[in-house]
């Protein structure tokens, strides 16, 4: 029997253990069920054409990164092969991405500028007196090492991000947010590719306002634009724009896109060697790419605290990148994407890539939709596309160097369509939510004075600015029923919504919290139509004026109401600015009860607000917690409204705020749990019951306990007044709260 259950217990740890095992290394679940017949065809097509337009790519983000254009082709090639074995999504073509190679390349440009690496440490020049002489294996060694390192980086946060299970930190950056700063970035790829297309030097800005200096400075230096770079930069633009275009439209019937990357390189290439253009035309070139692989280098540690800030944010956004791409097609497709995992895939596939002279890795748009529309089912086209790169590694890089370097930057500002296109999307927000509008622009024009990192920084607090605004500042209203229902709608948006008689129906469409009391007692005046502080304290100004009269004998306090004396003239009539006397009354011994109808006209010129109401009913069907300055602060509100009679309940509460509301010693004496109704509806027919049944005392009436002194006899009883009695304006006061 033991062995039994040993066996058992062992079968069981084995079989977890395995189920750890394939959620750290997914390839264990997909590839043992892999349809060779029906999706290895697809996978090698689609496999050759990507890897095509990923050599490209490749070569072509390496600009951006502004390290030599081979070192792209090592960032094509290295974080394919790990992601294969740890990546969930089977569709994202992982490589180089414009927007992180931008990111990416602002560090190095400000770690290791032009001026560092000046040869003899001076402005030496050339024998014309003009060209700057500058160590340009030395900035580029040094730059390649920053990459790798700044790589190696971001691989160690996105691990930690992913062991520590903080996937959900991408749910901040909202689509609107993405989409203003990929926007912004894409101008940014723009002016930094404009110089090269150019072929015109510029100084490597940084920072604030770095891109409005640079396109300042090249539009100053235009008038040296190399003709040939210029020829070739925009016809390839032309080219490819036309053809993608086509690959677009007519994506039913091409059963494989057009590679017009692959082809305007090939052709460009045959025509500046056979045309010699660098000679003859001083045109800007390639000139060498490494051929084979570089040994692994460790990173440079000592870098990583001025690079720490940067890493982070480019972690977050070459993580957001790859997973709303994978996302999409894991939708499509009907398959799951694990976000925690993919922290670790990617943040493993860069610390291994940094090693390899590589800059991050996540995926790009264009790339992943060809390998997706030319038939890849699975990773098995993303392994056969690193094949691809491999060759273009091994065999090819000496071919490609007589490559124009301007052909290079129209591939890369001709894939920057589909990202300057999302401008548009702008009316379309505006008409749907303007808040989700302004976050697009904020963050858009952010990214583009501030630089990518600031930018998005910027536009992630004004994205949550704006949320904190929401709560703070919500949506609120009066409440009416819809006639012959126990449906409840806003009065201001629905005109046969009728308020019940006597009844207001707030709801306030927040948690109510210390930020936003203010705004609930607020919106509680608005639809009230009046302030019960103000109304208590106007109240107690004319009971203390008519004390007053009482005493001088100009008014009778009687069982039914206050008169005055005949024949004599009445001087209660005192304006609401008279300074208020707060000597002490003299305390008679007699008191009477009295009724004072507050909507009447008083003797005593005193502006005292109308109350038209006997229920406050609050709507909390959207109140989903409150905190310990909201409670306080709605305990003190029922107790401002029941001291001028008018009663308050709550309705549509969810289950968790009664036992937050224990919790907080909410319920006493005065505060009861009957005042809680599961519906409004509940409510307002609790409150007719309660009006139907009454006395026919009028609510607007209240008793109060006057003390007067009167020649003529008055019913009254005795009183034993204790020996710290009040005086007469708080026991007014007292008796008026009860």
């Amino acid at each position: 029997m033991w062995s039994v259950h040993n066996l058992f217990s062992h079968s069981c740890s084995r079989k977890k253990a395995f189920q750890i095992t394939k959620s750290f290394l997914p390839i264990l679940e997909w590839l043992p069920n892999y349809r060779v017949k029906e999706w290895l065809v697809s996978d090698i097509i689609s496999g050759v054409s990507t890897g095509l337009v990923a050599t490209l790519q490749g070569l072509a983000y390496a600009l951006l990164v502004a390290v030599p254009v081979g070192y792209g082709l090592y960032s094509a090639f290295f974080p394919i092969l790990t992601y294969f074995f740890l990546g969930t999504s089977r569709h994202i073509s992982v490589g180089p991405f414009p927007v992180v190679s931008l990111m990416v390349g602002s560090v190095v440009m400000s770690m290791a500028p032009d001026d560092n690496f000046l040869i003899g440490g001076s402005n030496a020049t050339g024998t014309n007196g003009t060209e700057i002489l500058i160590d340009t294996d030395s900035r580029d060694a040094q730059r390649v090492l920053i990459a790798s390192t700044l790589t190696f980086l971001v691989g160690i946060l996105q691990v930690v991000f992913g062991v520590l299970q903080i996937g959900f930190i991408v749910r901040y950056l909202a689509d609107p947010l993405v989409g203003g700063f990929t926007t912004a970035a894409a101008f940014q790829v723009l002016v930094s590719q404009l110089k090269i297309v150019l072929n015109v030097s510029t100084k490597n800005y940084n920072g604030v306002l770095s891109i409005i200096y640079t396109l300042i400075e090249t539009f100053e230096n235009i008038g040296s634009t190399n003709i040939a770079d210029l020829i070739a930069g925009l016809l390839t633009i032309f080219v490819c724009m036309v053809v993608k275009e086509i690959n677009d439209r007519f994506k039913h019937k091409i059963p494989i896109p057009i590679p017009i990357e692959v082809i305007v390189t090939i052709v460009a290439t045959g025509i500046s060697y056979a045309a010699d253009l660098e000679k003859k035309y001083n045109a800007g070139i390639v000139k060498s790419i490494p051929r084979g692989f570089l040994p692994p280098e460790p990173p440079d540690v000592s870098m990583f605290s001025q690079m720490i800030a940067a890493s982070f944010s480019i972690a977050i956004v070459a993580y957001a990148i790859a997973v709303s791409v994978g996302k999409v097609y894991a939708t499509k497709y009907d398959y799951a994407i694990n976000g925690n995992q993919e922290f670790i895939a990617f943040g493993i596939s860069n610390i291994f890539s940094g090693a390899f002279s590589c800059f991050v890795a996540t995926t790009a748009l264009s790339r992943t939709a060809v390998q997706e529309s030319t038939g890849g089912k699975t990773q098995v086209a993303g392994i056969i596309s690193a094949g691809i790169v491999l060759i273009a590694i091994v065999a090819l890089g000496k071919l490609l160097e007589p490559l124009q370097k301007s052909v290079l930057a129209a591939v890369v500002i001709a894939n920057l369509k589909g990202m300057f296109m999302q401008v548009f999307d702008v009316p379309r927000l505006w008409r749907q939510n303007k808040v989700d509008a302004m976050i697009w622009v904020f963050t858009c024009i952010a990214s583009i004075i501030l630089g990518l990192d600031l930018g998005l920084l910027a536009g992630l607090l004004f994205g949550l600015l704006t949320v904190v605004l929401r709560v703070q500042f919500p949506s609120w209203g009066g409440f009416g029923n819809i006639p012959g229902t126990d449906i409840y709608k806003k009065v201001k948006d629905y005109k046969n919504a009728v308020e019940p008689e006597g009844v207001k129906i707030l709801k306030f469409s927040s948690p109510i919290f210390y930020a936003n009391i203010d705004g609930l007692k607020s919106s509680l005046k608005s639809t009230v139509g009046f302030d019960a502080v103000r109304v208590y304290n106007k109240r107690l100004k004319a009971l203390r004026k008519i004390q007053k009269l009482i005493k001088k004998g100009k008014l009778k306090a009687t069982k039914n109401g206050i008169i005055s004396e005949p024949g004599v003239s009445n001087e209660a009539f005192e304006t609401d600015e008279e300074p208020e006397d707060n000597e002490d009354l003299q305390v008679p011994t007699k008191e009477v009860e009295i009724q004072v109808d507050w909507n009447s006209e008083l003797p005593v010129k005193v502006n005292i607000p109308k109350v038209p109401i006997h229920s406050l009913i609050l709507d909390f069907g959207a109140v989903t917690f409150l905190d310990i300055v909201a409670v306080r602060s709605i305990k003190t509100i029922i107790r401002e409204f029941e001291r001028i009679d008018v009663k308050v309940y709550f309705a549509s509460y969810q289950d968790n705020l009664i036992s937050q509301l224990e919790r907080s010693a909410f319920f006493d004496d005065t505060v009861r749990k009957d005042m809680f109704f599961l519906t409004v509806h509940d409510a307002v027919l609790y409150i007719r019951n309660q009006m139907a049944y009454s006395d026919n005392q009028d609510p607007i009436f209240e008793k109060i306990s006057l003390m007067q002194e009167s020649k003529e006899p008055i019913e009254f009883t005795e009183t034993i007044q204790p020996a710290d009695e009040l005086d007469v304006q708080e026991e007014a006061m007292r008796r008026l709260a009860s």
